[in-house]
This record gives C-alpha cells, structure tokens and sequence, in this order.
C-alpha cells in the first residue's frame, strides 16, 4: 500500500471512529434531551397522540383542554375563553408553548418524572395515556371583572390581583389580548399565517401587558417615599408635620414642582397624612430632597423593584420594575413622585398594596395551586413563601391609615370612584397615580390605581394601569372596584 492510500485509510479509520463515538454519545446520553428539544417534530407529534392535561381556575373552571380533531387524528388544543385567559394560559402550537402551557408542559405532556408510575399503571391497565390538570390560583369572576373592565377602557392596559396573605394570583388580565386558539391549529400553515398577523398587529397584543410591560406610577409611588421616610425617621408616623410649598423648585435647576393644577397644600405645612390623600407633589418632592437616593432605593427594593429574578412560575418572567440610584436631587425628587426613570409593571403595584394590606410582609406571588395526576392523586402543591418584610407592622398601620384616607376621606383622590358609596359598603384603602409618560398632549398621562380590601381583613390586592387613561381615580380605580366587587362576591363577602 502507498503513503497517499494509507493516509487516506487512516483518516477514514478516524472519521468512523469519530462517528461512532458520537453516536453512542447520542443514544446513551443525549438521546432525553434531544427528544425534549422544541424543534424535535416527532416527539410532539408522538404527543399528539394522547390528551395533554386540563388547566383549571381555582373554582375548577377549565380554560384550556385537548379534545381529537378527527380530520387530523391528533389532540388539538381548546382555550374556551379566548383573549381572557391567554396572559395566563399561554398557548400551545406545534412549535412553541408560552405562559403556564410552557411553564408546566412537562406536567400537561404527562412526561414528568413524577408521572412515570401513574404512566405505568394506565399501560398495564390498558387506559390511554394523559396528562395532569394544572389547576391556578386565578378567581374565574375576578379574571373575567378585570378583562371586561379593560376591554371597556380599550387603552392598552393591565391589571394584577393578589391575595396579600398568601401571595396568590386571583386575576391578572391584559389588553389587548389574543385569541389563543388560532395558534392551537394543527395546520402548519394556517399557524404561520396567524402567528405573523399577531406580530404585525400594531397594538402587540402578543405582549402581557400585565407583567411583560413597565409604566411610570406616579404617585402611586408615594407609598414607597413615605415607607422611607417612617424608615429613616423622617416621618415619626402620619401625623408628622411636613413641608408642603405650592411651588417646589429643584436645585440646581429653574423647574418648579406643582401641585395637580398648580393648586395649594394645605398651608403649606401639613400632616403626611393629608398630603398623602390629597396628593400633593411638592410635600413629597421635598421629602426625596431630604431622603438619600439609597435610602429610597433600598425601601423601593423591598416592595420588589429592581429584581430580574421575578417569576410567577417556572419561566413565566416578571419584567423588573426600576427605581434607580438617584444621585442628583432634582431628579430624586421627581423620583420620589413617581417620575424621572421609575417604572412598574401592574403586578409590581398590587404588590406594593399587598405588603401594607399584610402588615409588611411580602409573599411571594404565585400562579399556579396544584397539579393533579389523571387518577387524581396530587403531583405538586404550591408553597407560600414570604419575599421579604417592606415595612414593620407599626409603620405598615401608618400607611393602611394613610391609605384608607385616600378612598374614605371626603378629602381622598379616590373617594368619588372607590369610596363605599359606590362600593355598596365594601371598604377599599388604596392610592391613585397620574403618571406623565413623556407625551405632552393632554388627557395622555397613564391611570394607575393600587389598592386593597376589606380595610378590616385585607383578602385581596390590586394593581391597575391603564396606558393614556388620564387621572388614576377616573380611570384605573374603577376597574379594581370592580375586580373586588366581583372577588368578595364570589367569596360570599360582597
């Protein structure tokens, strides 16, 4: 044999080598991750086969379940309620899943280890094969008050309920929404057709406005400011004496901070409390003028914002809300009103109601309750967990007073939206917000609202914002009226 041949053999003796290597590699290693690959077509058309899991509401409404399409002879999926659920549920297409149906797909595909012996005994049972039930946290009547409410307003929008005590999702509803349904299709190119109409579609409604989306909050951020200043002992409680000009300017600068139509505070020294309920910008500009930028932040930190790391459910992602290290004092003063760079999503303001609702501890928000095998048996089961303490509880009752102010006071900015003689006698404590978003044309400010009740035994929390809606008691308190209403109803306490 020649060199130039024998060179040749022993590079395809290296290259078979090579490959073998490889393919046993594959087989005995690689072969489970590959198989749950979302590109790998015969493993979901292998899933196809059998019906994926039901997702359910608290109160056993199902808002997603497979049914056989016959002309296809697979499992098609079903969002019975369309645009209302999908921020929540997601959807499952032949390529992809987001939301819950992502979150928890392993679980729906029956493909969770935990499982495998349920599996086994429908095999040798001769039962088909089925995935588990996914039951949420959400309330159907409080998901269905809040996007009906927004559907109404028809500004881009989102809102978030929770159950302060524990931490639990009761709604969290997006507009606008889509229609789930048309991605579920089973044909390919009717899919494709559908997914790059929604993502042309100039309103985004792909995008959970509710907790993929940041917006100013306004004064909504006062609660935080008055967090810090009980924090630092700037304020002794709500009946401090504090600064209140009609006109504020900021150092350094020839900006004068106002009050809502250049109007007076009082005279111009005033009780927190009465600032805070009638929300007067100047008081709490000068508060940030005398509270440190790290001080703000690290009380902004403890109701949530500033972390990357929020979720609902493995993988469905918070956006972070921002509260930065303000430096300069002009623009911490705008900072302490809820303007300059602060930003929030829906859920970041339910939480800020939340903590002061369960006098300053923090649950961690969850969405998803249980997972239920096909025989019935329980698979998983949420754990509430605190994320931290906001406030002591001495100054967590500072602020409820404070807060109930806001909707009880003849004084209040939410006493003619949310006070109880629109309520029929429900409670609310909460604090409004009109947010600037950087659009000058009048009535373009952003509503938003958080707030929580009863004031007496706090079971439910709210956040709303609503994208050029104008003043947070016209716009956005209504809409968490209505989510309670329709919660505490359902609940027997309305």
């Amino acid at each position: 044999m020649n060199r130039a041949l024998r060179r040749v053999s022993l590079i395809c003796l290296v290259l078979f080598v090579a490959l073998l290597v490889n393919v046993n590699f594959v087989q005995g290693f690689d072969a489970s991750s590959l198989a749950n690959e979302p590109g790998n077509g015969r493993t979901f058309s292998a899933t196809l086969q059998f019906q994926r899991g039901s997702i359910v509401t608290s109160d056993q409404k199902v808002v997603a379940f497979s049914k056989m399409n016959k002309n296809f002879g697979e499992y098609q999926r079903h969002y019975p309620f369309g645009k209302m659920y999908a921020p929540v549920t997601g959807y499952n297409t032949l390529y992809s899943q987001t939301g819950i149906e992502a979150a928890q797909n392993k679980q729906l595909a029956g493909t969770d280890p935990a499982l495998e012996v349920h599996n086994l005994i429908d095999l040798i049972s001769g039962k088909p094969k089925k995935g588990a039930t996914v039951q949420l946290t959400i309330n159907s009547a409080a998901q269905q008050a809040a996007y009906t409410a927004l559907k109404a307003a028809g500004r881009e929008s989102g809102v978030v309920a929770i159950n302060p005590q524990t931490g639990a999702i009761l709604a969290l509803a997006s507009y606008p929404s889509f229609d789930p349904n048309q991605l579920a299709t089973l044909d390919g190119k009717k899919l494709i057709r559908n997914d790059k109409r929604l993502l042309a579609d100039p309103a985004h409604p792909l995008i959970n406005n509710a907790i993929s989306t940041t917006f100013p909050p306004g004064s909504t951020f006062k609660i935080v400011t008055s967090s810090t200043a009980f924090a630092t002992g700037k304020a002794a409680d709500q009946n401090t004496q504090v600064p209140a000009p009609t006109k504020l300017t900021l150092p350094g600068t020839t900006t004068q901070l106002i009050n809502d139509n250049g109007s007076a505070c009082g005279n111009g020294r005033v009780q927190l409390i009465y600032a805070f309920t009638v929300s007067c910008n100047t008081a709490f500009g000068d508060l940030g003028l005398h509270l440190s930028g790290s001080a703000l932040r690290t009380q902004a930190n403890k109701y949530g914002f500033n972390d990357p790391n929020l979720t609902l459910a493995p993988g469905v992602q918070v956006a972070q809300s921002n509260f930065p290290l303000y430096t300069d004092p002009a623009q911490r003063a705008g900072g302490a009103i809820g303007q300059q760079s602060d930003t929030v999503t829906p859920l970041q303001e339910a939480m800020l109601s939340a903590a002061v609702a369960n006098n300053g501890v923090l649950m961690k928000p969850y969405l998803v309750q249980k997972v239920t095998a096909p025989d019935l048996s329980t698979v998983q089961t949420a754990t509430q967990s605190p994320l931290g303490t906001a406030v002591t509880p001495t100054q967590a009752s500072h602020l409820q007073a404070m807060m109930t102010n806001v909707v009880q006071s003849p004084l209040g900015t939410a006493h003619l939206t949310a006070g109880t003689q629109v309520t029929g006698g429900i409670q609310i404590a909460g604090k409004t917000g009109t947010a600037q978003n950087g659009i000058n044309n009048s009535g373009l400010d952003d509503a938003v609202f958080t707030g929580y009740a009863p004031t007496a035994n706090p079971t439910i929390a709210v956040g709303v914002v609503v994208k050029g809606g104008g003043f947070g008691a016209d716009a956005a308190a209504p809409i968490a009226v209505k989510i309670i209403e329709a919660y505490l109803a359902s609940q027997g306490k309305g």
